[in-house]
């Protein structure tokens, strides 16, 4: 199998040691779940994992979710709850929505507040590396002491401090050292949760959590890290930084692996726009093979845009498959033979998670079924339908 490396910009081998692969992948910060940006994300992974177990690796699925951060706190004060009653609805609705889409369980399902003691000993690291500075009871990665820092992203550094102002970074912290330096333990702010430190209480920065949490479960080298596009700078860039400097081992990560963006009614999806489709109201009118079918003939790759209209002819899709699947040959002829059909359907899954020709292969199968000559048959064709169905996490009605 070949996959896309973010951080090389080229279409990659991917190799597993010793037949293992760990896969870590940026969950949500549980509010407002779930979206089908979320849903895009997480099922192309889920997709990822299915394939890669058919092919008899040993494959460790993990994904968190950031229970503790400045935007829940915000989300959480803004509907006048507790943040952690929040964080547990909302982490609920997700995993339920998974569940509803049939996505294969996580390995390990990790939450942030559990693994403040992990990230506490990663920063204490990189003090003690010369890579981080406590002022005033908060402590902040030095960005000027990794000469590497941008080797994901491959952003000038010149561009970096407006994009990452833009996405959570606090240029005026008059306790920094450089503007760019980002933020490893918050000291604590009144009404806000707190965890004991070496620095006085406080709370995790944003980075820190997914380094813990991935190091804990995977151990410092990961083959597979994912998550959405908007999360290469500066979340997963502050992450192989801090990781490789706390660790001293190369590389944190072996493939990094994002998901494009899904706009709707013209901009991007996201839940600060409130141009929200959830997936639980789509299923309410539409079945989860539908949907897993609409988002999986967009390639991971590329940034689509959401269109209400086009879920019916989905529906009509899945519809055929199950048909094809269910389609009661009596024939006692020959056997369909669907072999070049399934070899495309594989060549797609290898070539850069090709979900779109993998579905155009199964249509493919369907067609061939259901067109098929009385007296010829289809039983084995059905099989390898339903087979390679399952893959992409469609049940066809079973």
């Amino acid at each position: 199998m070949r996959l896309f490396n973010t951080q090389t910009g080229l279409v990659e081998p991917l190799t597993a040691v010793d037949n293992r692969v760990g896969i870590y992948v940026c969950g949500v910060t549980p509010y407002d779940t779930t979206h089908i940006g979320h849903a895009f994300t997480f099922l192309t992974f889920d997709v990822l994992v299915r394939y890669l177990r058919r092919q008899g690796l040993d494959v460790t699925y993990v994904q968190n979710v950031t229970d503790i951060d400045d935007d829940i706190l915000r989300k959480a004060k803004e509907l006048d709850m507790g943040w952690l009653e929040l964080g547990q609805r909302e982490t609920a609705r997700l995993l339920a929505d998974l569940r509803d889409l049939n996505a294969v369980d996580f390995d390990h399902y990790t939450k942030a507040t559990e693994h403040v003691p992990q990230m506490v000993e990663l920063i204490e690291a990189l003090i003690a590396n010369g890579h981080a500075y406590e002022s005033n009871g908060s402590v902040y990665f030095s960005v000027d002491s990794d000469p590497d820092f941008g080797k994901l992203s491959h952003i000038p550094r010149a561009e970096m401090l407006p994009i990452a102002n833009e996405r959570g970074n606090t240029p005026n912290d008059p306790n920094k050292r450089d503007p760019l330096d980002f933020i490893l333990w918050q000291a604590a702010a009144p009404g806000e949760p707190t965890w004991e430190s070496p620095w006085g209480p406080g709370r995790p920065g944003w980075h820190i959590e997914c380094s813990a949490m991935s190091t804990a479960y995977l151990g410092n080298t990961i083959d597979i890290h994912g998550g959405g596009g908007d999360l290469v700078f500066p979340h997963h860039e502050c992450e192989i930084a801090q990781t490789e400097k706390a660790t001293g081992v190369e590389p944190f990560v072996r493939y990094w692996m994002h998901i494009a963006m899904v706009e709707y009614q013209g901009e991007k999806m996201s839940k600060s726009l409130g141009n929200l489709v959830l997936a639980r109201d789509l299923l309410q009118e539409y079945s989860a093979d539908a949907i897993r079918l609409y988002l999986h003939d967009h390639h991971y790759r590329t940034a689509w845009e959401f269109m209400d209209d086009e879920m019916p002819d989905y529906e009509a899709l899945a519809d055929d498959l199950r048909e094809a699947a269910e389609f009661p040959g009596y024939g006692i002829g020959d056997e369909l033979d669907v072999t070049l059909q399934r070899e495309r359907f594989i060549n797609a899954m290898e070539d850069d998670l090709d979900l779109p020709g993998a579905i155009a292969a199964l249509k493919e199968i369907a067609q061939v079924i259901l067109e098929a000559p009385e007296e010829d048959g289809v039983r084995d064709a059905q099989r390898t339908l339903r087979d390679l169905a399952d893959v992409l996490g469609l049940t066809l009605g079973a």
